[in-house]
């Protein structure tokens, strides 16, 4: 048993969080005269090697991901839905949703063309909710961070409000609350190209590349601030708004996480900082739902898809299910990390 576990150690500080990397960095910057002890020192080596680390992680999870998810093109993806009803294809779609990309913005176009193909409005939405929260990547990269109890419990609470939240809006009957364009689009069954495995590599490629060009500035930004949390702001102040004396952190991460737009490469470093300053588990993870679900440019896009009504309602839904599951991490902390 002790040996299985310094195996797992190994690959989760080694090979997943690459602590190899972190120390590299930490050698040369002492070589050159910079003192990695003093906050400056500490920031500029936090921000070299989480920004190297995630996009290598990046590059490596979007290539595969997106080799997965060569085998779902839209059309196959609603074929393979449309034999499913009830809770069944609630769960499908949420799962379906684990290999679509990483951002809320670019799962809103797919779940547009669902709609209009047909698909019944609750399954639609459970593919909604869970393509930007749960993901493969996200899967490795808590892993990375906060071991493997965090990141398996993160992407079960996940698929459950994604299947509880599109089973509820389909009960509640919104159909009429989708835009009479998407609603009335035609959809045209196209043939689908078996694509052969060189098809497939290059696809994957152009999907690194063209995600790395997008999130790029948006994990800078993410580590920046991730850095400046980790070594200027005091430990005391993170604690007292975010820790177990404030009740109402999971609340406050949430609204905050909101407005803000990032996939989950973004949010990490901050995540990452926030947690080793103090903060508890369900106020980060809190956080990082927020931002990846309901981020603002997401809901102005879903908005041009749906009514007012029901994007109050998706909004309500996610909002309530992100607290709930903040707070129960918070009351597992212990037993997790």
């Amino acid at each position: 048993m002790d040996k299985m576990q310094t195996i797992w150690d190994f690959f989760q500080n080694e090979i997943l969080g690459m602590k190899w990397l972190n120390r590299i960095f930490e050698n040369l910057l002492n070589m050159i005269g910079v003192d990695t002890q003093s906050r400056i020192g500490a920031s500029v080596q936090f921000f070299l090697y989480d920004t190297i680390k995630i996009l290598i992680l990046l590059g490596f999870l979007i290539f595969i991901i997106s080799y997965i998810q060569s085998y779902f093109p839209p059309e196959r993806t609603k074929k393979i839905l449309g034999k499913f009803h009830g809770i069944t294809a609630n769960i499908l779609a949420a799962l379906l949703g684990t290999v679509t990309p990483f951002c809320s913005c670019s799962s809103i176009p797919l779940f547009m063309g669902f709609t209009s193909a047909g698909l019944p409005l609750g399954v639609t939405f459970s593919f909604l909710i869970s393509s930007p929260m749960v993901d493969l990547g996200s899967l490795i990269l808590l892993m990375s961070i906060f071991g493997w109890k965090v990141a398996v419990v993160y992407v079960i609470l996940g698929l459950v409000i994604a299947v509880i939240g599109g089973t509820l809006i389909e009960k509640l009957g919104l159909e009429n609350q989708v835009e009479d364009y998407i609603r009335n689009a035609n959809s045209i069954d196209l043939p689908q190209e078996e694509l052969k495995t060189k098809d497939r590599i290059k696809f994957a490629w152009e999907k690194v590349v063209s995600t790395a060009k997008k999130v790029t500035p948006y994990i800078l930004i993410g580590v920046a601030v991730g850095a400046v949390i980790h070594n200027w702001i005091p430990e005391d102040f993170i604690i007292k708004a975010l820790g177990s004396d404030n009740p109402f952190g999971v609340i406050i991460a949430t609204a905050v996480g909101i407005p803000m737009y990032a996939d989950i490469f973004g949010t990490i470093p901050i995540a990452e900082a926030l947690l080793s300053k103090g903060a508890l588990l369900g106020v980060v993870l809190s956080f990082m739902m927020g931002v990846t679900t309901l981020s603002l440019p997401s809901m102005i896009m879903l908005k041009k898809a749906v009514k007012p009504k029901l994007l109050g309602v998706f909004i309500a839904i996610c909002t309530i299910g992100i607290i709930i599951v903040g707070y129960f991490f918070n009351a597992l902390q212990s037993i997790l990390i």
